[in-house]
Parts: C-alpha cells; structure tokens; sequence
C-alpha cells in the first residue's frame, strides 16, 4: 500500500463517517420554535460540528490502522480474489 492509497483510504473513511454522524443529535430550529429569519425552518440549531469532527477522526483512526494492517500485512491477497483464474 503507497502512502497515497493509505491517505485516500482515510479520506473516505473520515467523510463517510462524518455524512453518517452529521445528522446525530440535531434539532431544527422548526422543532425548537425558535426560526431566525431567512433560513430554512429545517436548519440546525446547534450542529456541534467541531465536536462531530473530532470523534470522527478519532472513530477513522480507530478504524483505519487496524485495516491498513491488514492490507498490507494480512492473510488476504488479490490472487486470493481471483474467482475466475484468470492467472493462465
């Protein structure tokens, strides 16, 4: 694995995880009754997106050192993938 597999590999970790965590825990200002003026009634109130960030890339770390091990490491290989034999 090239360092840049390894960083493209995290980068699509991070942001899957953070378009998964974004939604958690909002309240929209049409649910609190409080709506400010020219946004849309479906917006954040608070969307703590520092924090959100935060546990994302320790849940991405988590999540990603153990597979680049295995990537690079591990038992599995793309000859073990080859379902077809196309090696003749």
């Amino acid at each position: 694995m090239t360092i840049t597999a390894a960083l493209v590999l995290f980068a699509v970790i991070w942001f899957m995880l953070l378009f998964m965590a974004l939604p958690m825990g909002q309240t929209s200002q049409e649910e609190d009754g409080e709506r400010v003026p020219g946004t849309p009634a479906s917006a954040p109130i608070n969307p703590m997106i520092g924090k959100k960030m935060f546990w994302v890339t320790v849940v991405t770390v988590l999540l990603w050192v153990p597979l680049c091990l295995f990537i690079v490491y591990g038992p599995l290989t793309i000859d073990d993938l080859d379902f077809y034999d196309r090696s003749r």
